[in-house]
């Protein structure tokens, strides 16, 4: 049996995502992992695969450009072949143009249906040479930053409409490129100091957030995830932004909090480290599978404040009793965590009209559990209004029992009820936190 090539995996890969819906975090590493490839070969099937990925919108709008008749009938498999032709070319210095192409024509033959679409390939490729690698010019100025940073134009506009044109900017710059690592250290197992120390031992550099307290920056290393530290339990790999959030919850005397809405468990590993392994944490989710994540990072930490079980957070439980503090981090479209999962930005707007709904349902229920003079953290990982600002908005008006208080007092630009946080602030991912206070 022929081994795979490091493209033809890539291929797989991109087919896989654009053609079958497959995630590209879980799809794509799994798959590069146990393709037996030697790490050289994995590396650029994986730089590849997430760069097309990445740059699909500049990708298509070239390939249209340098096609006689419209893209509209290509076969997909002989789509992706040329994105990922087009993507050699235009950002992978390390790849010859001449290589690009010849190998962008045997890939086809390796792995399309149609192989007589070599020829078609070659032609498209050797196009974008002579044109000089040339990228179209945009329309307007929103389809100029559509092109530029591979955005789909309906999502340009919404974020110019919604926000102001330096955080438009912010998010779209750092919608491209390789996304930081910031990491949690478990305190309960050791100190940030401690932690960087042990790192630094395995040739994994790393250093304080300035931001968070015990949130450290991962300046270089590789798979974090394979290291001893990891398997010790000393820390678990967590954006800035969730652990801001979980800062908001004013945890340092709290006996209960709830989180609803926990898989894979990395907000409540967070709050049990805030509250030095003391109260109680119950971590629910939908699905008995997802709950196992829970469970399973909690014991590799060392958590034993945590409980986890399944729950509908859709509707009030009378199971649970009342808690000092609850968070709601509501299932969302993501906007705000591209650069990590790019496939969200070609999902259908349609299809993400119905999430105000379900999230407000969801803070709507979670509320019941809110002892009197307790705390109700709503949080998204995306940057859209109408599931952010409007969701809490709607709430607040059928339910007086709450007001909004200052999401945190310690660190400037947080100091309000409502804060989206965008990359140019912290660095970290784009984010939403609400606080309220259940005053009766």
């Amino acid at each position: 049996m022929k081994k795979q090539t490091a493209r033809e995996l890539a291929f797989r890969l991109l087919y896989n995502c654009r053609v079958n819906g497959a995630f590209s975090n879980l799809a794509f590493d799994s798959a590069i992992e146990k393709s037996g490839l030697s790490s050289a070969d994995r590396r650029f099937a994986a730089a590849l695969s997430y760069g097309t990925l990445e740059r699909l919108v500049t990708i298509d709008r070239i390939i249209e450009g340098c096609l006689k008749r419209p893209a509209l009938g290509l076969d997909e498999d002989i789509r992706c072949v040329l994105q990922l032709g087009v993507y050699q070319l235009l950002f992978m210095d390390s790849v010859p143009d001449s290589a690009a192409v010849n190998e962008s024509v045997k890939l086809v033959k390796s792995v399309c249906r149609a192989r007589s679409a070599a020829g078609l390939v070659n032609a498209v490729l050797r196009s974008l040479l002579r044109s000089g690698k040339a990228i179209p010019e945009g329309k307007d100025y929103a389809d100029t930053l559509s092109i530029k940073y591979s955005c789909p134009r309906w999502l340009v506009e919404k974020w110019l409409d919604e926000y102001s044109e330096q955080q438009t900017m912010s998010l779209l710059e750092s919608s491209l490129g390789k996304p930081p690592v910031t990491l949690r250290v478990n305190t309960l197992r050791c100190a940030r100091e401690e932690l960087i120390e042990k790192l630094s031992a395995e040739g994994i550099d790393a250093e304080k957030s300035s931001i968070a307290e015990n949130a450290v920056n991962l300046l270089s290393g590789g798979a974090i995830e394979y290291s001893k530290a990891f398997a010790e339990g000393l820390f678990h790999v967590q954006d800035l932004a969730s652990q801001l959030c979980c800062e908001a919850l004013e945890l340092s005397c709290v006996n209960t909090l709830i989180d609803v809405c926990a898989a894979p468990g990395g907000k409540s590993f967070t709050c049990a480290e805030i509250m030095g392994g003391r109260g109680q944490i119950f971590s629910l989710d939908l699905h008995e599978k997802r709950v196992s994540l829970i469970r399973n990072g909690a014991e590799r930490l060392g958590l034993r404040n945590i409980t986890a079980f399944a729950n509908d957070a859709k509707a009030v439980n009378p199971n649970i009793k009342a808690a000092d503090r609850v968070l709601c981090d509501v299932p969302c479209s993501g906007l705000g965590v591209i650069r990590r999962k790019p496939e969200i930005k070609y999902k259908d707007p349609a299809d993400l009209s119905g999430l105000p709904e379900i999230q407000l349902q969801i803070l709507t229920a979670s509320a019941g559990y809110v002892a009197v003079g307790g705390l109700l953290v709503y949080s998204t990982c995306t940057v859209s209004r109408a599931e952010n600002e409007r969701v809490v908005e709607s709430f607040l008006k059928g339910n007086g029992c709450f007001e909004p208080v200052n999401v945190s007092e310690r660190i400037a630009g947080m100091n309000k009820p409502f804060v989206t946080l965008t990359p140019d602030m912290f660095g970290s991912d784009g984010f939403f936190i609400a606080k309220l206070r259940r005053v009766r």
